[in-house]
């Protein structure tokens, strides 16, 4: 099986309630990836770090906020292929460079440092109500 079709797999699964499901000792695991802590399908790109306690969450009667980062030894091209690759598998619509809607959110994949940051880079994901 491809990585590719692997990964779509996983997130097939992982949307419909297997998130619990365990690679050990399997490289295929590392290609799967992981997932940022408080968006839960949202995949954290192979090389990439979530950094723990920097982003917050917040609930609001529009819909919850969530701020999270990561960081690795990638490019800004290389994390936006990769986004805008995977997140329309799961139901995210391109709405501009970096920026994403689904239902009644809407997530920004941000580069805090600027186009001039050095490695490794941070990423910054923020998910906020759609405003209607």
């Amino acid at each position: 099986m491809k990585p590719r079709t692997f990964f779509a797999a996983i997130v097939v699964i992982a949307l419909l309630g297997g998130a619990n499901v365990i690679f050990a000792g399997s490289s295929l695991a590392q290609e799967a990836g992981l997932f940022i802590k408080d968006i839960e399908d949202l995949p954290l790109m192979p090389g990439l770090v979530e950094d723990a306690g920097s982003g917050m969450t917040f609930d609001t009667a529009q819909g919850r906020i969530v701020e999270a980062f990561a960081t690795g030894p990638i490019s800004e091209g290389g994390v936006m292929d990769f986004y805008d690759e995977t997140l329309p598998q799961l139901g995210w619509r391109p709405d501009g460079p970096g920026v994403f809607s689904r239902e009644r959110e809407i997530l920004k994949v941000e580069f805090p440092g600027g186009p001039d940051a050095v490695s490794p880079l941070t990423v910054g994901f923020r998910l906020m109500p759609a405003k209607d």
